[in-house]
């Protein structure tokens, strides 16, 4: 597909914010019908999110408290890139933080982001399989309850939305359609 002509000139940015993950920016624009207008966003290093699949086909998910939103969350195990670290480092390294799993095969399934109008994180997911128990090491903020189910268990989750993180979904209907 060719790229199209961008419709919105940045014209002046400014950093309004520097966290330890994200950084808070303010553009002033130009549309294509010459008027000013500002744009918020949200700039973030890129994440991983990994399907794990155990033999007995099942799926490896991850429960944990999400302050952002007040809830409790099921999630597909993901986790923020490092600074010069590569991508399927960094899903190695979260799969095995995150649920003592480590993986012999990995595929790269597809690029997406998770909130384009505000916040540039894009995001790349992975199925891993051939999966091997070790230990989990959690970061010292993370409290995570590990949750192995089935198809027909995660199917059911799904329909009485409980299963509510947008890259678990697109991790999982991959999964349920691959």
């Amino acid at each position: 597909m060719e790229r199209e002509k961008i419709p919105e000139k940045t014209i002046k940015s400014e950093q309004l914010y520097q966290g330890k993950i994200v950084k808070l920016r303010k553009d002033t624009i130009i549309l294509p019908d010459g008027r000013k207008a500002i744009r918020e966003i949200v700039e973030h290093p890129g994440a991983v999110v990994i399907l794990a699949e155990r033999e007995e086909h099942k799926i490896v998910l991850v429960r944990q408290f999400r302050k952002a939103v007040e809830e409790f969350l099921l999630e597909l195990p993901a986790g923020t890139i490092e600074l010069s670290e590569k991508i399927i480092d960094c899903a190695r390294r979260e799969l095995e933080e995150e649920t003592g799993y480590i993986a012999k095969n990995w595929q790269e399934i597809y690029h997406f982001y998770s909130a384009p109008g505000f916040c540039n994180e894009k995001l790349t997911l992975y199925y891993a399989s051939n999966l091997i128990k070790t230990r989990s090491n959690t970061d010292q903020d993370e409290f995570i309850e590990i949750v192995e189910l089935n198809r027909e268990e995660v199917q059911l989750l799904i329909k009485n939305r409980n299963i509510i993180d947008a890259k678990s979904l697109v991790g999982i209907l991959w999964w349920l359609h691959k």
